[in-house]
């Protein structure tokens, strides 16, 4: 089975409509359909958390949509690492590409699996794919 990383800008397509949601839900279906393990650090859930306040919070997102967004994530078997496994070598990557942390923290499990990283984050994207080509876009994921 194909390993690959993916971040909350990623998994949030998955229940809320925007660009690349059809790009993102592929990965979902791959995955039920037991083609791919989806590998995530920890902080996927408090990411999507937040996300899930924020659009409840600020974009009208009903409390009964955000509660059923969160149960429904819940409910994904990822391949969960520790932040605290990752964190030297996130921080390393973080410095080095001027990057944050908690994108870094992605990239750190990427590169210890030797996996695809898919992610939402152009910007993160352009800064580090000249060397780490192991890092897509979801518009680029097939």
């Amino acid at each position: 089975m194909a390993k690959i990383v993916v971040d909350s800008s990623v998994a949030i397509k998955w229940f809320i409509p925007q660009k690349h949601s059809d790009k993102s839900r592929q990965i979902l279906s791959a995955y039920q359909e037991g083609e791919l393990d989806l590998l995530v650090p920890d902080l996927i859930y408090a990411e999507i958390g937040n996300i899930v306040w924020k659009l409840n919070r600020f974009q009208e997102l009903s409390e009964q949509h955000a509660k059923d967004i969160l149960k429904t994530f819940q409910l994904i078997t990822f391949s969960v690492t520790p932040s605290s496994l990752l964190l030297n070598d996130a921080y390393h990557f973080a410095r080095e590409y001027q990057r944050t942390v908690y994108d870094s923290l992605y990239v750190a499990l990427s590169l210890r699996h030797q996996c695809l990283f898919v992610t939402g984050d152009s910007k993160l994207v352009n800064a580090v794919s000249p060397a780490h080509s192991n890092i897509v876009a979801i518009e680029n994921w097939s």
